[in-house]
């Protein structure tokens, strides 16, 4: 049995990445939270990817794919949700100065605050039932882990790189709601399309391909508000395809 290979080194760095993330919530510092998130979304795809590619894929890397994610995109996610319910009653504009140094070393949470950590409990559930559903290996069933943490990832860099629309992120209903949402999306039976290409016709793949074409223009006319937009707008789109007449 190799545990040591590319791949399952990849795994470990994204699981790396959610460890110290969680350490950089606990300083107050959200920013490289969420940055290490989006490294760890690079590093679960080149995982998957480089495994094909040499020919190392194994149950071993199965299930330490799985148990890196729990980590990076279940806990990690919930804490900074935790943490930014902590601090919505802030009233500044930038994530730098979001935290008042008084507030870095306490570690006691309020009580609403702990309902963040339910989405790491539904991400634990959407993650089991994965890696025994045979329905999921050419399209998902509920939204990935990886999905709901880039949504996650994006609140603190919104702050810091779009504050005009602070009031959406700093609102403890918003972020409770959001909680709660997706915790039921990620379990979930909503069939979501897998950005994989048996051809590049525009017939068998026209919802990919709008999809990518949305996502584009989103990211460039709003930055990183575009993040979450892009992950509901894949929902949407799925939903709808799901309606579409399927092509043979």
């Amino acid at each position: 049995m190799k545990l040591f290979t590319i791949p399952n080194i990849m795994t470990l760095g994204n699981l790396l990445c959610g460890c110290l993330g969680i350490v950089f919530v606990f300083e107050g510092n959200l920013l490289w939270a969420s940055y290490l998130i989006f490294i760890a979304g690079v590093l679960d795809f080149l995982d998957g990817f480089v495994a094909r590619l040499l020919k190392q894929h194994s149950e071993i890397g199965k299930q330490l794919d799985s148990l890196a994610d729990m980590v990076t995109f279940g806990v990690l996610p919930s804490f900074i949700l935790a943490k930014l319910i902590q601090i919505t009653t802030t009233q500044n504009t930038v994530l730098s100065d979001l935290i008042p140094s008084n507030l870095l070393s306490q570690t006691h949470l309020p009580t609403l605050a702990y309902v963040a950590f339910i989405l790491a409990l539904f991400s634990c559930l959407r993650l089991a039932k994965f890696n025994i559903d045979t329905r999921q290996s050419d399209s998902f069933i509920g939204v990935p882990t990886p999905a709901n943490a880039f949504v996650v990832a994006s609140f603190p860099l919104i702050l810091e790189f779009n504050p005009e629309y602070k009031f959406l992120i700093l609102n403890s209903t918003f972020l409770i709601s959001y909680t709660l949402i997706m915790s039921y999306l990620l379990i979930s039976e909503i069939p979501l399309f897998a950005l994989k290409f048996k051809s590049f016709a525009w017939k068998s793949n026209q919802i990919k391909y709008i999809f990518l074409i949305l996502s584009v223009i989103l990211l460039v006319s709003l930055k990183f508000l575009a993040i979450p937009l892009i992950i509901f707008l894949y929902i949407i789109l799925s939903v709808i395809n799901n309606f579409l007449p399927k092509n043979s």
